[in-house]
């Protein structure tokens, strides 16, 4: 994921972006790293918060629509 390239971008620390999620700047960390991923629900509020939609936040380029 690229949750510390987005949140660095933007000029938030870890703690800004876990205030702003309600998780702890350790879980945030951990996202980081890859040692965990946030859950599910999280993922709107999480692409919300760094400007930018989920599947950016995968690197993944989303499909085009069928002609």
């Amino acid at each position: 994921m690229r949750i510390k390239e987005r949140r660095e971008a933007l000029g938030l620390t870890r703690t800004q972006l876990g205030d702003r999620l309600g998780v702890s700047k350790v879980a945030v960390r951990k996202w980081e790293l890859g040692l965990t991923m946030p859950n599910a629900d999280k993922l709107p509020a999480l692409a919300d918060a760094l400007y930018c939609s989920i599947d950016e936040l995968y690197g993944r380029t989303p499909p085009q629509a069928a002609s």
